[in-house]
This record gives C-alpha cells, structure tokens and sequence, in this order.
C-alpha cells in the first residue's frame, strides 16, 4: 500500500522531538559547555502549566532528551563547568523508578522521618519502565502500559516486595478478582489469531481461533504450510512422542538445558524449515529473543510443545533460568493488570513520598488521578523528584572507606549541576553505573559492563473503533515474521471510575511487541545488535509498518489504517528487561559468581538497586533491591 493508504498522511504525532524539555531548554546540548557562574537553573519544564507527559504520543520510552547526555559521557565526554546548587541531603537517588521510589520510601520509612531525599530521573516523567500511556478517545480516558505489564512474579512475593504492596494499599489477589476481566474477549467470540506474512511463509493469511476454539486440523488447512509442516505442527501439539528415548528424566533435562528450542525442533525432532519460523517468536514477549537463544529446558517449563510425552519429571534444575524455574517450582505470584500496568505502583510510591503530587487516597482512585507534576520538586519539601536530570558523575568527597559524602553532578537542560548526600542510591542502568563511578573496583565494572539488558518496544495504538475485530472473531494476533510479533486488544480492567470500552463502536487501544533480535547470533550478541537498530529508527518507520502491519493483518474485517487510527506512542526501550542467567550462554555457578551479584557490591556511601542487581526483570526483584540497597547504607 502506499504511504496516502497507510494514512501516513493523517494529523497525529510523527515527529522525534525533545519531548519534556521546555520551551527553550530543548537547545543542543553541548558537553563541556559552560554552566552560568550562579546556580540559578533554567525554569524547570515539570513546573510548567500543563505539563503532563503520560498524554505524550510519538516516541516515547527512552524518549529523545533522555539518554544523549549518557551516551556523550561514554564517549568521553566531561562536564568542566558545573553550577552547584548548594543542596545538601540525607540521600540523594539517582533513577525514579520502582526500585529508585522503593529505595526512597525503605530509606524515609527506616531512618529520620524528617529525611532530606532527592530523587534525579532522566525522563521526563517518573516510574522508569513502569510507563502510563494516557490517551482522551472521544472524551473518555484510556490507559494502556508503556512499559511494565503486571503485578506478576515466577515466585510468591516475599515479605518485603509484599510488605510495600500492602502499604500502598493494593491487595493483589482481591483487586484482580474485582476489576479484571480476562475472559471479557473470549466470553463475546474473539479470540487468538495467527498471522502468516507472505515474507515468511509464502502469503499473507489470518488464521483464528488456532488451537483454541477450532479443531487444529481444520486451522492448519488454512495456514499457508506445506503438508508436511502441518502435521509436524499437529504432532508436536497433540502427540505424545519421547524424541530423547533411552535417558532419565535428569540426562534428558540436561541435555534439554544444553540446547535452544529452535535446536530442539530442527535437530532432535527434524521438523521442516516453516515450523522453525512458526514457532521462532513464541519465546520473544517472555524473553526478548527467539528460540534460537532460549533453552529448551526453558520452554519446557513454560508448557511449550514437544515435550509432553518426554515423562520430564516436575521441578526446576540448576540449568533453569530464574524465570522457568520459578514458575515450575511455584506456580508464581498473584497477578494483577492496572489499566495502565505498574505505573500505578509508581504512582502510589510517588503519592507516598509527596503526597501534594498525587491526589486521591487509595491504589483505587490513584488510576484516574491526575499527577501535579509542579509538586515533585518544592523548594521546601523534604523529599524531591526532579525530572529530565541524569547523572553523569557520582564521587566520594573523600576516601569512599570511611563513609564519606557523596557528589552527583547531573546535566539537566544543557547545563550541569551539582548537589551532594550522605549516601547515594544508584538505582539506573547497570551499565552506566561504571560511567559515572570510574573509582569502582576493576572487576565490579566488568560485571556491571556485562549486564546487557533485553531491548523491546511497546507500542500503544488508538484505534476509532474495533469493528474489524470484531468482523473477524479477533482478540490478538501472534505473527511471528511480521515487524511486531504480537498484538492484542487493550485488556479489559474496571476500576473505581475507569472503565474499559465494551462495544466495539467505541475507540478501544491496541498494545503491540516488537523484540528487535538478530537471529543467529549469541543472546547478548542479540541484544546489543537490537539495541543499535531500536536507537537508530525513526519514529516514521515505525509508525508505517505499523500501518503496514495492521492493514495487511485486518483487511478482511475492513480494517483502514488511514481511517481507523488515531494515534500512535511507541515505547522505545534500547535497554528493557533485566539481563536473566541464560543456561545456554551463562556457566553454572553459585550466585555470588553472577555479573549480578558481583556488580551490586556497596562502595562506601553508594549503594546500587535495580532489578539488573536481582538477576531478574520482575517488579518485586526491583522492589527488594531497593531495600537491600538502603538496608546496606544504613546498616554501614
């Protein structure tokens, strides 16, 4: 189709801009720059009337203005002019995130009530990855996730992630049974599809129902897949074959640990080359990377197919990756879905941090609550979260041994700045943390350099209706060549005064996945390379294969890109999840010889929180980071 088709042509955000910044303050920033011989900063653009950058669209995520000043001090650059505030505080965290808003509330909670804390975040909102997509569809609000999707864990929360929750104010199981409708589209005919792209698998064509609601046999008559491929597709779903005959439960298992999914279909079972490609994307939503990359150990503990007549005994190995292994082990935590994913958690700690920020009273009226951005950073409020600030140098005023003061420098609209703390909560990106701590031990930086975080993308598209859904029994898509491997309407949660479209006359939002892997190469390999792609797309790539997508994907339910949407955000995250222990590539070892492990070590009066520290991208990992964290600094 062409881009007048696709409706690149229609009036909705498009372009990449400095979102955030301010008027004025979205100048070129230069490193090395001079700073203004007082300290007397630019007026800040969270203070500005109307800020409010959930309703942002366009390129969001690591949206631009939040990472060059990180990526110039990797490079080299230095900042020889620096204003200083003059600000002194008990704790100083660097990242506003979960475990950066945890670590502020264990620290307030367990030391002075009267505690000086700053928080600098270099987006240009809170929350980190929990990011709330906020769109205002014919008058009506409509959340959707940007980033963090659940309250959900392979493990049971414990007592601290749980302990926090409950302060808050959510009740995780009790909440779920009241505003969660997961069965809303199933309950009404739609339901799962799978789409062919003709790039793949030789022509475009939508299948429903796949497995779920039709016969197998009947949906894989319309795949476009050779004989062969369906019943190899048909067996590994139905059959209970043993492909490792002659060996234990613990021989198979480690066998299974020693080799991808992907090497598991092509070389133990010998499926056809399309089967491969069938399933290479089932991995990508968990993991952010194909089943070339994933073991098939793994994908057994999530109930992929194949293995249900291997008699694989139940229970985790060593080879297990935390997030199989937990599941298997366990079952998992309670889940629940916030309309607009754990931001509201980020919301709830923000609110019980500065309580002038974020109106209302409970995890039930937070949702729908307006944030007063111009509240966060008050010059008389003991605690401040000041936003579009990132760190490029954090230093001990003295030898880190002996406890001494910390100093943050952070460049926030083109000038650097500096304030200082007792103690200092590094709670960003593993990676920068040697950046900004060049003093750290040689082999805590290697550790931190190796933890290469999972790059993804979330992107949130406003739809006028969902009539062609409807046309087609449709819920959610799994397209495993297509640009984004999957894509579902907006989960139905009501909640206080929030409440989910249910005709679908009505506008409704569609979340899409994309995992920009490499196939072929080693996982962190994979993810590097991602990452590069991610920050070099601009936002009219994304949004015309999109368009592309959707078209192509929901013709015959007369679906119109040019007509039918009316908005776009795409959360761009060249760093997303948490770097896991990968069986495939990551030797066997006790924690204390992880990247991980090794990399969170306390330095003085730094200590570092994130869930990149915990070995997992889970909410309630960041949580008990940041307890640790604190727990570290005060016990010093």
């Amino acid at each position: 189709m062409s881009d007048e088709q696709l409706g690149m042509h229609r009036p909705i955000t498009r372009r990449d801009f400095l979102h955030g910044l301010g008027a004025g303050a979205a100048a070129v920033w230069t490193a090395g720059g001079s700073a203004a011989a007082d300290v007397a900063a630019p007026a800040a653009a969270q203070d500005a009337p109307g800020y409010y950058p959930p309703t942002l669209t366009g390129m969001r995520g690591s949206h631009p203005g939040s990472f060059e000043a990180a990526h110039a001090l990797r490079d080299g650059a230095t900042w020889p002019a620096v204003a200083d505030t003059g600000e002194d505080y008990d704790l100083i965290v660097v990242g506003g995130g979960i475990s950066g808003l945890a670590a502020a509330h264990f620290f307030r909670t367990r030391s002075a009530p009267d505690s000086r804390i700053l928080i600098l975040e270099n987006h240009d909102d809170f929350g980190g990855h929990a990011k709330r997509n906020e769109f205002h569809l014919d008058g009506r609000l409509h959340l959707l996730n940007g980033g963090t999707l659940e309250i959900d864990s392979p493990r049971p929360y414990g007592p601290v992630a749980a302990g926090l929750l409950k302060t808050l104010g959510i009740d995780v199981a009790g909440l779920a049974k009241k505003v969660e409708h997961r069965h809303f589209y199933e309950q009404h005919g739609l339901y799962a599809g799978v789409f062919f792209d003709a790039e793949t698998f030789g022509s475009d064509r939508l299948v429903v129902g796949m497995g779920d609601r039709r016969p197998l046999a009947e949906c894989l008559a319309e795949a476009p897949l050779s004989a062969r491929a369906r019943r190899e597709i048909a067996a590994l779903e139905q059959a209970k074959i043993d492909y490792l005959p002659g060996m234990s439960s613990a021989q198979k298992k480690d066998r299974l640990s020693r080799i991808s999914y992907e090497a598991f279909l092509r070389d133990v079972v010998g499926v056809d080359t399309s089967v491969l490609n069938y399933y290479y994307a089932r991995t990508m939503g968990e993991w952010g990377c194909g089943t070339d990359a994933v073991s098939a150990l793994d994908c057994w503990g999530f109930d992929f197919p194949g293995f249900q007549g291997m008699q694989l005994e139940k229970g985790s190995t060593a080879r297990m990756s935390f997030t199989a292994g937990g599941y298997e082990d366990t079952g998992g935590s309670a889940r629940l879905h916030f309309p607009d994913g754990n931001a509201t958690i980020a919301r709830l700690l923000v609110r019980d941090l500065i309580p002038a920020a974020v109106p209302g009273g409970d995890a039930i009226d937070v949702v729908t609550a307006r944030v007063n951005y111009a509240a966060l950073d008050r010059a008389d409020a003991r605690i401040r979260l000041r936003l579009n600030s990132m760190a490029v140098r954090v230093r001990h005023l003295g030898e880190p041994r002996l406890g001494t003061p910390v100093e943050v420098t952070y460049v926030r609209a083109g000038r650097a700045f500096k304030a200082r703390a007792r103690s200092t909560v590094l709670a960003g990106y593993n990676m920068m943390i040697p950046y900004l701590c060049p003093e750290l031990p040689d082999e805590q930086k290697a550790a931190l350099h190796g933890l290469i975080k999972t790059p993804l993308v979330y992107t949130s598209v406003a739809l006028k209706d969902w009539r062609a859904f409807r046309r087609l029994n449709l819920a959610s898509v799994y397209a495993p060549g297509s640009y984004h491997c999957e894509l579902r309407l907006n989960p139905q949660v009501d909640i206080g005064a929030y409440r989910s479209p249910k005709s679908a006359d009505e506008p409704i939002l569609l979340h899409m996945v994309r995992t920009p892997c490499q196939r072929g190469l080693p996982e962190l390999a994979q993810h590097e390379a991602g990452r590069r792609e991610l920050l070099a797309t601009p936002f009219a790539t994304f949004e015309r294969e999109i368009r592309s997508q959707l078209a192509r994907t929901l013709h015959a339910g007369g679906f119109d890109p040019a007509r039918d949407i009316t908005a776009i955000t795409v959360n761009r995250w060249p760093h997303g999840y948490a770097p896991e222990p990968n069986p495939l590539w990551d030797p066997d070892g006790p924690e204390s010889t992880r990247p991980y492990y090794i990399g969170r070590a306390q330095f003085g009066s730094i200590a570092i929180a994130n869930s990149d520290s915990g070995g997992s991208a889970y909410t309630d990992i960041a949580i008990e980071q940041g307890y640790r964290a604190v727990d570290e600094l005060l016990r010093s």
